[in-house]
């Protein structure tokens, strides 16, 4: 089901042969999540990198007893603890499915292998890297220096359909870094 919209999206990136393409798709296998089920918690290693085929996807790590979202992911995005992913330590994060989603996931152990298999995933690595430190720059960047009604215009502008209509508000104010309370003021004033 998704493994096409995967290869799709990889080869915007790079060139694969057939035989290459066989080679990937025999890595991802595919995973099923319920509705607040948990894809890693903290203090696991995160052993896969997910595709999401079907779903809403969080991550979230826990300070002073509350849940601070720091991502949110939709059809067709990407969802790992990346540091745990990169370094196979322990994970702070845990990563959430906030409806039922369905998954493509690569282990640590596959993607190190395509590296050597098909030289062009290199690329897609270099991308999967490229876009999670450009995806936090950004994120440190707003969530320091610009006011709570613009972080909301923002996350409306470049957020997907979905993650705008079914993420609850509490991890949409919380992803913002503003309260539950700011984020239905301003919701209010631009209605």
């Amino acid at each position: 089901m998704g493994i096409d919209n995967l290869i799709a999206l990889i080869s915007t990136y790079a060139r694969f042969s057939e035989t290459d393409i066989a080679i990937i798709k025999s890595k991802f296998t595919q995973h099923k999540f319920k509705q607040k089920e948990y894809i890693l918690e903290e203090g696991q290693v995160s052993t896969h990198l997910h595709f999401i085929a079907i779903g809403l996807v969080r991550i979230f790590y826990v300070r002073d007893g509350k849940e601070i979202t720091s991502y949110l992911s939709s059809d067709n995005g990407f969802v790992s603890s990346y540091s745990s992913f990169i370094n196979q330590s322990k994970s702070y994060e845990y990563i959430q499915c906030l409806e039922k989603s369905q998954t493509l996931a690569i282990t640590y152990k596959d993607m190190q292998e395509l590296y050597e298999a098909v030289p062009q995933w290199e690329r897609i690595g270099r991308f999967f890297s490229e876009q999670n430190v450009l995806c936090l720059a950004d994120r440190l960047l707003k969530l320091q220096s610009i006011p709570a009604k613009e972080k909301y215009l923002e996350f409306l502008k470049t957020s997907s359909e979905k993650i705008v209509q079914r993420t609850p508000l509490i991890h949409i104010a919380s992803y913002l870094g503003i309260t539950p309370e700011s984020l239905s003021r301003i919701r209010s004033e631009i209605s």
